[in-house]
């Protein structure tokens, strides 16, 4: 999908924003004279198994005549070592002297401190929020193919409801219309719902990345042998990965394993995707309501499903 164009101008603003903060930091590190490159191939070759200057270019993407005058600087420095590779005589393996390691730790240690200082005016809850969006960044960017690493968790910790609330405000405001009405219901809906919390007959269940909540669900038990699904919800920059299926799998699984027979839910006519999500699990529409209510004229329905 291509982005629009002002999503493009926001991301060049930060490139230039972010570009002239790692330049500032790298004057530091230029205490050395060496450039940006050259720090990164010494970090490669003090990080890699038997390291060769093919194995550089192709990491790095860097042009190979300008390698091969880096490692002769380094050599010359004393800090690069070369042994002439056992399979294969035309290939040599690139190592790091005792001299060069000691080099590297001094330029690690530069950098940190100097990262140290870009994040001390900071509060921690701000310095875990830019680490957590750089993770974020590189997660989509260099490894959009790669599964990322969701985890789930089953009991609320503080700031929970919270950031539940925000993000049911948030994400139906943009998508759905509704107002601060709506925000105040769901906010009312864990008020009741907290203090008769119990995990014997209960399940939230919350998926994390990078201890951020992109996901929810959860069953309230609603007498002995039935309950509810609530707070169904996935971060939209998450959708599309079957989280949404792994969520609703796992609510039903606890309703199995605590004898409910019948489960029930409530949502809109317009939440298609999560309508078909709960279809493939067995849920029918038994009732539907025209009203105006948060905002919009809604069609509310209520699917059932009974388990074996």
């Amino acid at each position: 999908m291509l982005p629009d164009s002002q999503l493009v101008g926001d991301i060049r603003h930060f490139n230039r924003f972010y570009t002239n903060m790692i330049g500032l930091l790298n004057l530091q590190i230029l205490d050395s004279n060496l450039s940006l490159s050259e720090v990164r191939v010494l970090y490669e070759i003090d990080h890699r198994e038997k390291c060769t200057a093919g194995q550089l270019i192709a990491a790095l993407q860097v042009d190979g005549g300008y390698l091969s005058r880096m490692l002769k600087k380094f050599e010359q420095e004393g800090w690069l070592l070369r042994q002439q590779s056992a399979a294969d005589g035309r290939t040599f393996l690139l190592y790091l002297s005792a001299k060069g390691k000691k080099k590297m730790a001094a330029l690690n240690e530069k950098s940190s401190a100097d990262v140290q200082r870009m994040l001390t005016p900071l509060n921690t809850q701000q310095q875990q929020e830019v680490a957590s969006s750089m993770k974020t960044i590189e997660q989509h960017l260099l490894t959009p193919a790669a599964t990322p690493d969701i985890r789930f968790r089953y009991t609320l910790q503080p700031g929970d409801i919270g950031y539940l609330v925000h993000m049911h405000g948030s994400l139906y405001g943009q998508e759905s219309g509704f107002n601060v009405v709506f925000e105040a219901y769901v906010c009312k809906t864990f008020y009741d719902f907290v203090p008769t919390y119990n995990p014997d007959k209960d399940r939230m269940i919350l998926a994390t990345l990078n201890d951020r909540i992109i996901g929810s669900v959860a069953i309230v038990n609603t007498s002995k042998h039935q309950a509810q699904l609530r707070w169904f919800l996935i971060d939209p920059s998450c959708r599309g990965q079957g989280l949404g299926k792994k969520l609703l799998q796992q609510a039903m699984d606890f309703c199995r394993e605590k004898n409910y027979r019948k489960v029930h839910l409530m949502t809109a006519d317009t939440q298609t995707t999560a309508i078909a999500l709960y279809k493939r699990e067995g849920f029918r529409k038994t009732t539907e309501k025209r009203h105006q209510q948060w905002g919009q004229e809604l069609c509310e329905e209520r699917y059932d499903v009974e388990l074996a």
